[in-house]
């Protein structure tokens, strides 16, 4: 039985290298780290860091253009505070017990799946811009004033800047981040974040 697994498993790498050779970098398996914060409001005050894990399958390759589909395990650290009590209107259950609680400053763990589509434009055979969107589920630890704890949603929107050494590629990845849980929970006025990412992927 061991070597019929044996057998097929050879089969299978065998089968994987020769479709890798007849379609080069068809993927790519890369780690990112990124930071940032809240657009500048009175109501609350947001900072955060986060480690992405990126798996990229391009789809298609045309003359101008390269598709990508991703996914994007991520972990993301928050700290939050809210700066106006006022958003926690008196109409509140124990509305001043809340505003005590919501004005210290918190750490947040949100721990996230994202899904994305690129569009590449290749510039040369070295640089690259592409344009990325991506969603998915994610569960957030601490509840605030803007987002319950629990289930919830991260969308990003962001434009990219590569470039390939090898096997390998560098990426710098400014975005717009936003969290919200669709109305799931009792809080959901969400977070909306800019940031930027900087990456490193390999070439399989």
């Amino acid at each position: 039985m061991s070597r019929k697994l044996l057998l097929l498993l050879m089969f299978f790498l065998i089968q994987f290298k020769v479709t890798g050779q007849d379609k080069k970098n068809n993927l790519a398996l890369g780690f990112n780290y990124g930071f940032g914060s809240e657009f500048k409001n009175r109501n609350y005050s947001f900072t955060n860091h986060f480690y992405k894990v990126e798996l990229y399958y391009q789809v298609k390759e045309t003359k101008n253009f390269e598709y990508e589909i991703l996914v994007q395990p991520e972990i993301n650290f928050g700290r939050h505070q809210l700066l106006n009590f006022y958003f926690v209107k008196p109409e509140t259950t124990n509305y001043l017990e809340k505003r005590e609680e919501y004005t210290k400053l918190k750490d947040i763990r949100e721990y996230v799946l994202n899904f994305g589509f690129l569009i590449r434009r290749p510039i040369n055979k070295v640089f690259s811009i592409y344009a990325l969107g991506s969603v998915g589920p994610m569960i957030t630890d601490t509840e605030t004033e803007r987002m319950s704890d629990g289930f919830a949603f991260a969308d990003v929107l962001a434009i990219g800047f590569s470039a390939k050494v090898n096997e390998f590629r560098l990426d710098i990845r400014p975005s717009v981040r936003h969290v919200s849980n669709a109305g799931l929970g009792s809080q959901n006025a969400g977070y909306n974040t800019k940031n930027i990412e900087i990456g490193i992927s390999y070439c399989l």
